[in-house]
């Protein structure tokens, strides 16, 4: 629970309001990550609060990548973070995407807009082990092209040939030359194997609905679909109970439960 001081030692503008910090650590750093887990992440002097890691799992924790959306007063303070800003760290909690027991299967990732964050270790960790999976598909949309987190990385994956990457946006600019509309579109247009298929979604609950409900139509088991789930965490250690969902405290249960879980508890619109 006592948070590990990191300095901000690199800070890339994502979008207008998303910005990305690689931490290092001052001393002593946390445990390694695995890809779909959380930190939480203190601004000295004005809160905790749980961010997505974004970065390279093989890292090992020796740099820290981690992107924000500026919506609240803590992550307001983080984005605004200079070279050299002390952060403190706690992690990494949660449950990951499981991506070791996805080997040997085809991946299909959805993304929508900062979903894409979560969902980059997924990807990298994949890249990095290219000949354990099978095809590997992303699919990711934003609302203009220029609210695409990690647009560079996104170019050169479109260019690689072991990797199949579809994008989409709500409203195109000038020179768009993608689809436009929701993920659910170039997701649907997807031949796939359900039975060697494993895909992991996140983004809005709404898309992630949607999108689970056209995988599921292709013949995908909700057990093979993984969905990332956000609630209020403040904890981070299942002891407070903000992030509840049911009967999960979604920071020791999840973020990451596969759709069986899922489902039921999204359909209650109280919860």
């Amino acid at each position: 629970m006592l948070p590990l001081p990191y300095r901000v030692a690199g800070r890339e503008r994502e979008t207008g309001d998303s910005v990305t910090l690689h931490l290092e650590p001052v001393g002593a750093r946390i445990a390694p990550f695995a890809p779909g887990q959380f930190t939480m992440l203190y601004a000295r002097g004005v809160g905790e609060v749980a961010i997505s890691i974004s970065g390279d799992p093989s890292l090992d924790g020796a740099t820290l990548t981690q992107t924000i959306r500026d919506v609240g007063a803590v992550s307001r303070a983080l984005c605004r973070a200079d070279l050299e800003t002390r952060i403190g760290v706690r992690g990494p909690y949660g449950r990951g995407w499981g991506l070791d027991t996805a080997a040997g299967r085809d991946l299909v990732v959805v993304a929508g807009g900062v979903g894409l964050a979560p969902l980059r270790p997924v990807l990298l960790g994949a890249l990095a082990r290219r000949a354990e999976f099978g095809r590997i598909v992303l699919v990711a949309g934003a609302r203009t092209p220029a609210e695409f987190l990690f647009r560079d990385q996104l170019a050169r994956w479109s260019k690689q040939s072991d990797l199949e990457v579809e994008l989409t946006v709500d409203r195109p600019a000038d020179g768009w030359t993608g689809d436009v509309g929701f993920v659910t579109e170039p997701l649907g247009r997807l031949t796939i194997d359900p039975t060697r298929t494993t895909a992991f979604l996140c983004g809005p609950e709404p898309m992630m609905r949607f999108s689970a409900n056209v995988l599921q139509g292709m013949g995908l088991p909700a057990a093979d679909i993984r969905v990332s789930l956000e609630r209020n965490m403040k904890c981070g250690a299942g002891l407070c109970g903000h992030c509840q969902l049911g009967p999960l405290l979604l920071c020791r249960d999840g973020p990451v439960v596969d759709y069986r879980q899922a489902r039921p508890l999204l359909a209650i619109r109280e919860l």
